[in-house]
């Protein structure tokens, strides 16, 4: 979790604490609920922003990954799995909303943290993901840019490890194919 390592806290005490508040949820605690999204929310967008190439559609997607994990929190058997459940339920809303238009670039040099790289390359980047195919482009998004370990990615995405390394050394290569077509380096 970025959080757990931005704050010093180890990932099993991050995992505690999520836990913790998981099942305050549960108990229809309305400040735990608030902290699980202050702790995902930015994340859910810019995961979505990536995929759907829209801040505005990213955020409308965040919003209702976070409706449907609430009311489905029942289905949630491991209070500690939340952080790759509400990706999953992210991915796939953003799934159907690619399934039903062809994304489009957006608003991709406005979504990326200012210390990110220059708006020439942010550029370049988000035509070479455009290229890529949806399973490849999402695996390398959830995993390069969102820092999500192997594990968090087969959760979101529901496959198996190995096909998120399968995947992730496929997009790597032609994403690097296509930057050197790109840019030249």
């Amino acid at each position: 979790m970025v959080d757990a390592k931005l704050t010093g806290m180890g990932r099993a005490e991050a995992l505690f604490e999520e836990s913790t508040w998981v099942s305050r949820c549960r108990q229809g605690d309305e400040t735990a609920l608030g902290l699980l999204i202050a702790r995902h929310r930015a994340r859910l967008i810019r995961t979505a922003a990536n995929l759907l190439r829209d801040r505005h559609e990213a955020e409308d997607v965040a919003q209702e990954a976070f409706l449907k994990a609430f009311r489905e929190l029942g289905r949630l058997r491991d209070d500690r799995a939340f952080s790759g459940y509400i990706y999953r339920i992210c991915v796939r809303l953003c799934m159907d909303r690619l399934r039903l238009k062809r994304a489009e670039p957006g608003e991709f040099d406005r979504i990326q943290d200012h210390d990110g790289p220059s708006i020439e390359n942010r550029v370049v980047i988000a035509r070479i993901l455009d290229q890529l195919p949806y399973d490849l482009r999402t695996t390398l998004v959830l995993r390069e840019m969102e820092q999500l370990s192997y594990e968090e990615v087969a959760e979101a995405m529901h496959v198996p490890i190995g096909t998120v390394r399968s995947r992730l050394h496929t997009a790597r290569e032609r994403f690097r194919k296509l930057w050197v077509e790109a840019v030249g380096e």
